[in-house]
């Protein structure tokens, strides 16, 4: 006896659009493997933090920054590098505009780790806290975010 199926209609409704953190969120797979808890090598918090440090990377690799500081306290992570940090007038477009980068047609970047402009934008959608602080001479700009903005 086949079993009676109870239709669902598919129709406009059925069709979504998510905003880039959303996308994230629902789907980390894609982008950091598996979320786990941090107690095995592969969970994806350290995806998270190679995410930030390959940028520290990119600019060592380039003769910029002699110095990467890496301090984990519990659940917190701070990573800091003596590059040149990311332009002030694009931080938060780095950290929350998917696909945002210099790594695409841009001679600001000869070598590079990471090429796809999602790396900071997953460690922001996917932290609980996430800050941002650039500096270039003596000007400074930073954002903080909080899971859910």
């Amino acid at each position: 006896m086949a079993e009676e199926k109870n239709p669902v209609e598919y129709n406009e409704e059925s069709i979504r659009s998510l905003d880039w953190k959303e996308h994230i969120r629902l789907r980390p797979g894609m982008y950091i493997g598996k979320l786990g808890d941090g107690s095995a090598p592969d969970d994806g918090v350290y995806v998270l933090v190679k995410e930030v440090i390959d940028n520290c990377i990119d600019e060592y690799t380039m003769g910029f920054g002699k110095q990467v500081e890496l301090t984990i306290e519990g659940k917190k992570v701070t990573v800091r590098d003596y590059g040149r940090g990311i332009p002030l007038g694009k931080v938060v477009d780095v950290v929350s505009k998917i696909n945002t980068g210099a790594k695409y047609d841009s001679k600001a970047f000869q070598k590079s780790v990471g090429l796809n402009g999602v790396g900071t934008k997953a460690v922001n959608a996917l932290s609980q806290r996430f800050k941002v602080t650039a500096f270039a001479m003596v000007k400074k700009k930073q954002r903080s975010l909080k899971k859910g903005s």
